[in-house]
């Protein structure tokens, strides 16, 4: 799941880094053709237009013959545009040659014949050895194929509004050691700043794979439990520590009212109203969010913020009592993706190998607000110098986490988005949620692909 937010002219592609284009692989046909790209658009979100746009241009010039024919799916909501592109995916006639394609849905995807692997591209094409073992892995099926080229990565922690915090009582710079801290924080500025609405943690099916990924996993992977135990290869049956993560939900929601409003907390643009109006307002004391969200205050960006790092400090996510690694974050992605239905292959792998470039993958990693994915990206001038919030999402890659990338793990997810919903509105309690989710999860793996989870 993400949250994009950063403008800047497509001419900047070109400014990033001087140089020559690398050549591409190949062309398959001589005689030309058109080749369809598929891509999300979201509101404040003009990085990937630009890039896709600028990689477009770029293939023309380089294919004479060839043109690409843009396709954006307009979608506030993350779900949208996942439902939409299945449906696109399910028709020859309307499949993309390329697509903009969530880590977490290849399996599920492949599974459902929507992916082209690309061994046999990859190992022709002279720029994948750039990429880091981790982002090579980030496209990978279940059955050792890669469906994808990593755009770049992210971590989840802790924002929060250094201002608020002090005059609530709390010591800044602040670094919570368990979840205690982080509710005993937000209590302390609900007594203190009654204007001010104390944290956010996203829930909820507005805000679709957001509120797994940015809310409810920030807690089940900061304790024993987990989805699934790549040990045994299992699906775990939900535990102490999946009810310790609903019971937060609880607690700032239903129980203590220190969250955002419930019926902003429940909508499909929350990160919004969160990103673009209570944070720069002076509204919000704690984000539980992502490492693409400074990119929102930019000069270029939907909300300019020059001072943002004077007012705002960003701290690692605590694991629930303070146990080992003592942090915890979440990290996930989004690929280019060469569809199976695609009568070009070849050449919208062409495509790909031109979006993905070093430099074109500077400015979007840069504009994009990304971990990149190239080292030599990671290691350029341009990427180092982003700053605070870059440097300090970037400190938090050494314990973080990744999705189960299975099939299941799509319907698991909307699952819990689903009763993380009914908890924080007070309809269903932990316990019961905790009851639903097993029976959900016995109904779509198999009893056989269950364990207990750990007390």
């Amino acid at each position: 799941m993400r949250r994009r937010v950063r403008l800047s002219a497509v001419a900047a592609v070109t400014a990033a880094v001087g140089g020559v284009v690398p050549a591409a692989l190949p062309a398959s046909a001589a005689s030309g053709g058109t080749i369809k790209v598929v891509y999300q658009v979201q509101g404040g979100d003009p990085a990937l237009t630009n890039l896709v746009k600028t990689a477009a241009a770029e293939f023309a010039k380089q294919y004479p013959g060839w043109t690409v024919n843009l396709s954006p799916i307009t979608s506030p909501a993350e779900n949208d545009y996942y439902t939409k592109l299945d449906l696109m995916n399910q028709s020859s006639s309307t499949a993309p040659d390329v697509m903009y394609e969530d880590t977490f849905l290849v399996n599920s995807d492949v599974a459902a014949g929507y992916l082209a692997p690309l061994n046999q591209y990859l190992s022709k094409w002279s720029g994948w050895k750039s990429f880091s073992p981790a982002a090579q892995a980030a496209g990978k099926g279940a059955n050792g194929d890669i469906y994808g080229v990593s755009m770049g990565t992210d971590t989840r922690g802790l924002i929060y509004n250094k201002q608020i915090l002090a005059k609530a009582g709390i010591p800044v710079p602040w670094h919570p050691k368990t979840w205690a801290d982080v509710i005993k924080a937000a209590a302390a500025i609900k007594a203190k700043e009654p204007g001010v609405y104390p944290i956010n943690v996203y829930g909820g099916t507005g805000e679709g794979e957001g509120s797994t990924m940015q809310g409810f996993e920030m807690f089940l992977y900061g304790t024993n439990n987990w989805l699934f135990d790549s040990k045994t290869a299992k699906w775990e049956k939900a535990g102490a520590g999946f009810q310790a993560a609903l019971t937060q939900y609880q607690t700032i929601y239903a129980k203590q009212n220190l969250g955002v409003p419930v019926q902003t907390a429940l909508g499909s643009q929350t990160w919004q109203v969160v990103q673009q109006s209570y944070l720069p307002a002076g509204k919000l004391g704690i984000d539980l969010d992502g490492s693409w969200v400074p990119g929102t205050w930019l000069p270029t960006g939907p909300k300019p913020w020059p001072t943002w790092t004077k007012t705002l400090g960003i701290t690692a996510m605590p694991t629930q009592n303070g146990q080992g690694p003592g942090h915890v974050s979440m990290s996930g992605g989004w690929l280019m993706s060469v569809g199976s239905k695609s009568k070009n292959k070849q050449m919208a792998f062409n495509y790909i190998t031109i979006a993905l470039n070093m430099k074109n993958s500077l400015y979007y990693d840069i504009n994009a607000s990304q971990i990149a994915a190239r080292t030599d990206v990671a290691n350029a001038p341009s990427y180092k110098a982003q700053g605070y919030g870059a440097a300090t999402f970037s400190s938090f890659v050494p314990f973080t986490h990744f999705r189960p990338a299975f099939a299941a793990y799509p319907k698991l997810s909307t699952e819990i988005q689903l009763i993380t919903g009914q908890v924080m509105t007070g309809q269903k309690t932990p316990a019961q949620a905790v009851a639903e989710y097993n029976q959900y999860l016995v109904q779509t793996v198999g009893a056989k692909n269950v364990e207990n989870a750990p007390a």
